[in-house]
């Protein structure tokens, strides 16, 4: 994790409310620096006044350390964002909030939106957590558009096995690269540019950003964390990870088929800010829909919806126009809770 505790102007280190960034899958904290100073959020929170404080996901590049275990041994990669909705975030939020003893912020984008929405449906969390803004939030995955994610999620189906013999996902290595070649190859899936067939078309991205992002990401995850997102993409749920064999799921949950998530559980007084782009091929506007459709007896004053009918997936951490179209109405949500 690291840490801004003050902006360009200065101030005082400590009393300045905290905000938790959360980043998204096979992507790390640098995503909330990847723009200017003046543009990036991780920068334009601290210069309005807030103590910024940025995690890093198991796994990836800043957050590789274990007690026991190396990045070489398969346990290390025994996990999906089940352990990070039950372990990880938790304990980040518990770490935060005893060095500064206030209640946080939080900011989520892709996974990092599922694991704050699936925490808050378990009742966890809220003795710690001031309001939450999710953008690009992801719950429901069952009408996702992107060629990209819906290939591979077919292919983790198709190829278990291979896969759950291979603990470490790295979109770096010799066996991503091989799955990437395979889509690429089918009848209809354009790879010409991977960022767009993965995420939507963008609207406001440009290429020295890209080319930032490209030098940093995309970070490792978990096999077993990427079979868990596919599980979601082809049942259109919102579950525990599913071991697929009754006596697994049974040894784990103490039933035959895994626990679901409930979206209706989460408090109806809890402030929600929620983005989300008409482009975006990962968070799908019908999905995100099926999301709002279990938010809807919220409370009218404590959610607010902005619909960016323009924005993918990427625009929401590297879109030049950020700050004036999320970022602004995001710090204003946060100045009212």
């Amino acid at each position: 994790m690291q840490r801004i505790p003050v902006g360009r102007s200065g101030g005082t280190p400590g009393n300045r409310p905290p905000v938790l960034l959360q980043h998204g899958i096979l992507m790390d904290g640098i995503t909330w620096l990847l723009l200017p100073p003046e543009q990036s959020l991780a920068f334009v929170l601290s210069d309005n006044g807030y103590d910024v404080w940025i995690a890093n996901s198991r796994g990836t590049k800043y957050s590789k350390g274990h007690k026991s275990l190396s990045p070489k041994d398969p346990a290390y990669w025994d996990w999906s964002w089940d352990e990070l909705v039950a372990y990880d975030l938790p304990a980040t939020f518990q770490y935060i909030y005893d060095q500064t003893g206030q209640k946080l912020h939080y900011v989520g984008h892709s996974q990092g939106t599922l694991i704050a929405l699936a925490a808050l449906s378990k009742d966890q969390l809220l003795n710690m957590l001031r309001s939450a803004a999710l953008l690009c939030p992801i719950a429901y995955m069952g009408q996702m558009t992107s060629p990209l994610a819906k290939n591979a999620a077919d292919n983790f189906i198709a190829e278990a096995v291979y896969w759950l013999g291979l603990s470490e996902f790295d979109p770096r290595g010799d066996a991503v690269v091989n799955l990437l070649k395979d889509i690429c190859s089918k009848p209809g899936i354009d790879c010409t540019n991977l960022l767009t067939s993965f995420t939507g078309q963008n609207c406001c991205l440009n290429s020295s950003i890209v080319n930032i992002f490209l030098d940093h990401e995309p970070q490792p995850s978990a096999t077993k964390n990427m079979v868990h997102l596919a599980q979601m993409i082809r049942q259109g749920t919102i579950k525990m990870y599913d071991y697929i064999d009754e006596v697994e799921n049974m040894k784990h949950y103490g039933q035959a088929t895994p626990p679901a998530y409930n979206m209706t559980s989460i408090p109806n007084d809890f402030p929600v800010f929620l983005s989300y782009g008409g482009e975006d091929a990962l968070s799908d506007v019908n999905d995100v829909k099926l999301l709002l459709g279990s938010l809807k007896d919220h409370d009218g004053d404590k959610l607010v919806v902005q619909y960016r009918y323009d924005y993918a997936h990427a625009d929401y951490v590297m879109a030049e126009n950020a700050k004036q179209d999320v970022y602004d109405p995001l710090i204003a949500f946060f100045r009212l809770q």
